[in-house]
């Protein structure tokens, strides 16, 4: 079951904007002002976020996140994890773990219409991925 505070999904609203919206998520606040208020906005369009880049983002809002390789495990609610690149996702992807899936910020990603401005965000059971890094609260 999700959290009842996190049940709206945030879509990611740039090419690389996957990060910002997982972090959108996580501290509750919208895409628009994640971007603007934690981030290096031209990374959005340009090549995307590092795990780096991801924590201090969260700990310019106050959480305390650090990051780490992983292979494989299981991961606590509002962990972060980037997907290694693939066929499907060429520069990979982050997820947020939420409940017993994964916030989704661009399901219909990889359909005939890849324009950032028609991405729909939802929840998945699975992974679509191998995660190769898992970005995590170091309080919880």
């Amino acid at each position: 079951m999700l959290d009842k505070c996190r049940r709206i999904p945030i879509a990611q609203k740039d090419s690389f904007g996957c990060g910002i919206a997982c972090v959108a998520f996580v501290t509750g606040i919208s895409y628009t002002n994640a971007k603007h208020k934690l981030f290096d906005e031209n990374k959005a369009t340009t090549g995307g976020y590092s795990c780096r880049d991801m924590v201090r983002a969260l700990k310019k809002f106050g959480k305390e996140y650090d990051y780490r390789y992983v292979k494989a495990g299981h991961f606590g609610n509002n962990t972060i994890v980037f997907i290694k690149r693939s066929k499907r996702y060429p520069f990979g992807h982050y997820l947020c773990r939420v409940g017993k899936g994964w916030m989704g910020l661009w399901i219909n990603f990889g359909t005939r219409d890849m324009d950032p401005d028609h991405a729909i965000a939802g929840f998945r059971k699975r992974l679509p991925g191998r995660p190769i890094y898992a970005i995590f609260s170091r309080t919880s």
